[in-house]
């Protein structure tokens, strides 16, 4: 016998989830010639500046921005995360390394020519630049935002083309997420990239999350500090601090599927919070390793290396076993 179920008694279900799923931030992008605004909740929360504008020249002199990046960040409550500068001068903020800008993802010693992508601040080329966006959907809780650029060397010739995903999520009134899914794929010939301390996927943090202003870095294994989580493998990392008396925190956290995983993490204590997978003969004779070997990554004609991370911005005390709970879920 099937049993009925008066309607009645399924509305109050129905409405607590209807009322559950319409209370999720809207997730919305506002497209520009130069950048594409994230929304979320309706504040800014952060823009992906994929091309200069000449408009809004960098403040830094003889500064210029060589790559697409996410910047400002801001928290869930709307405090920025990430330093101003080059974009704009903040009082007391550090003036070091002109390239850490924002959140962004490049590589030093790319290719035939030894292209200094990573560092490269005051010349047109080496450069990462915007072809075109893929997809771009925002919604209830969640957008997505995919993008392709090109790896263009010294010579003016593409060596990578990047496909990028970024999915920013909504997950509560403390916390955002943002997954980024990236491929740089080899065009017409093979594309080495040597290991090296400088890269890779990173966030030049805002001054008061740095160890100097009281920040402290935690990894998966309970070390702390960069002398703590410096040039060693880890599945994710952790720096939070205080603002106006209140906790704050940046988290990455390193897919299993990502190349050379667990990762290394190239994260200093002045506020440059850096995954480098491909550093590894670098950390390995810094940490004294016996017999350090490199990973030497190299990609093949029309095939693809990935790089996929989870960065969770948050508000509040993150300690091990929540972030270590986290991570077990985004491993999944």
């Amino acid at each position: 016998m099937i049993r009925k179920i008066p309607i009645l008694l399924l509305l109050p279900t129905l409405i607590v989830g209807i009322t559950a799923w319409s209370a999720q931030p809207k997730v919305e992008f506002k497209e520009g010639k130069y950048q594409i605004d994230v929304w979320i909740g309706g504040k800014l929360f952060t823009s992906y500046r994929h091309t200069p504008d000449p408009s809004q020249p960098l403040f830094a002199k003889g500064i210029l921005q060589t790559k697409p990046v996410l910047y400002p960040v801001h928290s869930p409550s709307g405090v920025v995360l990430t330093r101003g500068y080059p974009f704009v001068q903040v009082p007391g903020e550090a003036t070091d390394h002109p390239h850490h800008i924002g959140i962004y993802f490049t590589m030093d010693n790319v290719g035939p020519d030894n292209d200094g992508f990573w560092g490269n601040s005051k010349a047109p080329l080496p450069a990462i630049r915007h072809v075109k966006v893929l997809r771009m959907k925002g919604g209830q809780g969640s957008g997505t935002l995919a993008t392709l650029s090109n790896w263009v060397g010294k010579s003016d010739k593409t060596l990578l083309e990047e496909e990028r995903e970024m999915v920013f999520q909504a997950v509560g009134a403390n916390q955002i997420d943002v997954d980024f899914t990236i491929y740089l794929k080899a065009l017409d010939r093979e594309i080495a990239i040597a290991d090296t301390k400088e890269g890779m996927f990173a966030i030049r943090v805002a001054q008061w999350l740095t160890e100097k202003a009281g920040g402290r870095y935690l990894n998966a294994e309970g070390e702390e500090l960069e002398k703590g989580v410096w040039g060693k493998r880890s599945n994710w990392v952790r720096l939070q601090g205080e603002k106006d008396g209140a906790k704050l925190g940046i988290a990455i956290l390193n897919h299993p599927t990502s190349t050379n995983s667990p990762t290394y993490w190239h994260a200093r204590g002045y506020g440059c919070f850096s995954v480098n997978p491909l550093g590894q003969l670098d950390f390995q004779k810094a940490q004294k390793v016996a017999d350090p070997k490199p990973f030497d990554l190299k990609i093949k004609p029309g095939e693809k290396a990935l790089f996929k991370y989870r960065v969770i911005l948050y508000e509040g005390d993150m300690d091990r076993v929540k972030m270590e709970a986290k991570y077990k879920a985004y491993a999944k």
